[in-house]
């Protein structure tokens, strides 16, 4: 009852604290806008404009990139036992980063996808830095501690920084739109954004929480998980692909922002506990909370200039990373 009654209050305050962002999002900025426009339009047609064209779907588009690196994060942690385990530290962002910058580069266009091919491109880096980090760290150390499989991801993150770095170096015209993109942004998007990066992180969200049991299993260990009847290689490979699918989605309209997938599930693990029939959702909700919120403060803090969101998610997060290691170190986690 009390764990019913606990997790009601979680969800409540995460949907308050969203809804609360979202409007904060909508109706704040360089012009201020009345809520009341949202549900009557027709009360101011220049700020339903704004309202509806500019920033709704830079809002939506900050709350889908939070939710799909957060929810990524926590099934990242809860599969490899780890607290400091997200897409960024792992390596996955910068898979994803490659992908969309050589997109962008080579002026990649699928003819079958069309303006999907970003976010496709970005998901196939995503996944197959995670198999390459994967392998290489079984290669290194065959019980795969999370060390290794950590060390393992930031070597991967340095050198595919490398070959981001040489492509800029190589870059003429796209110059400004490869920067402007790598240092994450969600301006200007617009709703063809929203539209491409929303079926990806539906998708990997929904293959997450398929297996939000077998996470919960891992938890006491894979051989322990076997002996419950989970199919560990399996289940991890699937992970690893959701995981992957939500990175590459939200990196391809958004560019690489950090920290979101560590500092929300670790949070959300301390506060409401680590069962991730819970975990998962709620990751997701406050992931998108969050970014929109750091969003509102890249845009108005000085404003008219606008900060890469990036920028203030490292800020956050970096100390948030380093308490996090040192009571891990401690022996406190």
């Amino acid at each position: 009852m009390f764990s019913m009654s606990k997790h009601l209050v979680a969800y409540s305050v995460s949907l308050l604290i969203l809804v609360g962002a979202v409007l904060l999002g909508v109706t704040v900025g360089t012009v201020s806008i009345s809520p009341v426009v949202l549900w009557n339009p027709s009360s101011d047609e220049a700020a339903a404009n704004i309202l509806w064209n500019i920033r709704m779907p830079r809002v939506i588009l900050a709350g889908l990139v939070g939710a799909a690196l957060a929810i990524a994060g926590a099934a990242f942690q809860g599969l490899l036992k780890n607290p400091l385990a997200d897409p960024y530290t792992l390596g996955v962002s910068s898979g994803a980063s490659v992908g969309a910058v050589t997109t962008l580069f080579f002026g990649i266009s699928i003819p079958f996808l069309g303006p999907f091919t970003l976010p496709v491109m970005s998901m196939i880096g995503a996944l197959l830095t995670m198999f390459a980090v994967m392998s290489f760290a079984k290669l290194v150390d065959r019980s795969m501690k999370m060390e290794t499989v950590i060390l393992t991801g930031i070597i991967f993150s340095s050198f595919l920084g490398s070959i981001i770095s040489l492509m800029i170096a190589l870059t003429g015209e796209e110059l400004r739109q490869i920067i402007g993109w790598l240092l994450g942004s969600v301006s200007m998007r617009g709703w063809p954004y929203v539209r491409m990066a929303l079926p990806f992180v539906l998708i990997g969200s929904f293959i997450l929480w398929l297996k939000r049991r077998e996470l919960n299993a891992m938890l006491f260990g894979e051989e322990r998980a076997q002996h419950l009847g989970v199919d560990v290689k399996k289940s991890k490979m699937t992970i690893l692909i959701g995981g992957s699918v939500l990175t590459g989605a939200a990196v391809s309209v958004s560019g690489t922002i950090g920290f979101v997938g560590l500092v929300v599930p670790h949070m959300t693990r301390l506060l409401w506990g680590s069962d991730h029939r819970h975990v998962l959702p709620l990751s997701f909700i406050n992931g998108a909370a969050l970014l929109i919120v750091c969003d509102l403060v890249s845009r108005t803090i000085i404003s008219p200039t606008e900060l890469p969101i990036g920028v203030i998610t490292a800020f956050i997060g970096a100390p948030v990373f380093a308490f996090i290691f040192f009571r891990q170190r401690k022996g406190g986690v």
